[in-house]
């Protein structure tokens, strides 16, 4: 079985109600953070998680709500771990490793005052940085991670990810509109956790910034017609743009319902789906 939780469903801007998009994915006993976006260890807290306890950081693309809390998470993790320091393994797309870089230089002052006042802390934060955009990344104890580019332009790479455990699998697209090597990643997957924007709300938007954003993100109606053309099991929405307004969920899933029969799910932070080889299934609560 492969737990999905959504720690972090909201966009660039900020939001009292949802934290920067990130999901966590635990499998066989595995706990993957995937994307560490605003608020994501308040959220990560309150889905029993510490930073201490994450086996791989894995990052879709290097836009700022993506990756805007990775600095507290490194040090939290540097901070909070009391055995010998492993490695956090962090898979991401070309640029990854000059970003992780940059953001532990921003925190010298903080690692030099930490290493000068604490006895047992002697070193920085360890990291093992792996660039990919295609292939197998990550192979251990019957978990198995896939990654392959997506279409996000103008920025690039960007990387969606498939794990897979004992027959069960789920896929996790970041921000693209619809291209042929997500279909392909995608295809037969239990679960596809997809980004998804209200095209029809913003095109009514004055500002052309805000416009703009439609040029590189797939609609609810596109996420579903991915995951149907993929044939997966259950699509799951998230990142909302705009923000899902209370009482409005029915019409979101009504319209990636138009495209995709199966099962649909969105909801608020926190909102946990089960993904189980051949039938998908969400708990209550």
């Amino acid at each position: 079985m492969i737990e999905v939780t959504l720690l972090g469903t909201g966009s660039p801007i900020p939001d009292p109600r949802r934290a920067g998009p990130s999901t966590l994915v635990r499998a066989g006993g595995q706990t993957l953070l995937v994307d560490c976006g605003r608020g994501v260890q308040q959220r990560m807290a309150a889905a029993g998680v510490g930073a201490a306890g994450l086996t791989a950081l894995l990052l879709t693309h290097l836009h700022s709500d993506h990756i805007a809390d990775l600095g507290d998470l490194l040090i939290t993790r540097w901070v909070t771990t009391f055995t010998e320091q492993v490695p956090l393994t962090i898979i991401g797309p070309p640029g990854t490793a000059e970003v992780v870089d940059l953001t532990l230089k921003a925190f010298d002052r903080d690692i030099g005052y930490r290493i000068a006042h604490h006895a047992d802390l002697t070193a920085p934060p360890a990291v093992e940085v792996h660039e990919r955009t295609d292939g197998v990344v990550w192979d251990r104890d019957g978990v198995r991670i896939l990654v392959a580019p997506t279409d996000h332009r103008p920025v690039a790479p960007t990387i969606a990810f498939r794990v897979e455990h004992h027959g069960a699998s789920a896929v996790l697209a970041g921000d693209t509109v619809p291209c042929d090597s997500l279909d392909a990643l995608a295809a037969g997957a239990g679960a596809l956790v997809h980004t998804a924007i209200r095209r029809d709300l913003i095109e009514s938007l004055p500002q052309q910034r805000f416009r703009d954003i439609c040029d590189y993100h797939s609609s609810v109606e596109q996420a579903a017609a991915t995951a149907a053309r993929a044939g997966v099991g259950i699509l799951v929405l998230t990142h909302y743009v705009p923000a899902i307004a209370p009482g409005t969920e029915d019409d979101w899933r009504a319209l990636a319902a138009s495209v995709f029969p199966r099962q649909i799910e969105l909801g608020d932070d926190l909102h946990r789906v089960e993904v189980h080889p051949g039938v998908c299934v969400r708990p209550a609560g």
